[in-house]
């Protein structure tokens, strides 16, 4: 089970997640990401609720990473242990810009 809460300010863009990014849950994610970049200049990824991340989540964020280095930038805030965890791992810490 996954949450997607989206905020609006202007050209900013945050989204909070939820639960579970996996193999089910990432189409959602992807599909709403598409849909909502459009203009958007900063990209917010809140990671606070997220329990787990699995490679389809990977991959999605990294679909979103290469569209907002065309637009603008994209960081993750909130990021748990566990989580961080699998970012170093899969190299992902080093990819994407975590505070």
């Amino acid at each position: 089970m996954l949450s997607i809460e989206k905020k609006t300010d202007g050209s900013e863009l945050t989204i909070a997640l939820s639960g579970r990014l996996d193999t089910t849950t990432a189409p959602e994610v992807e599909k709403e990401l598409k849909a909502s970049l459009d203009g958007v200049t900063a990209l917010t990824i809140d990671m606070e609720a997220l329990e787990y991340i699995s490679s389809a989540g990977l991959r999605v964020l990294l679909s979103a990473r290469k569209t907002m280095n065309k637009q603008g930038e994209m960081k993750l805030v909130h990021v748990n242990e566990t989580i961080l965890e699998i970012f170093e791992v899969t190299g992902f810490s080093d990819v994407l810009t975590i505070e």
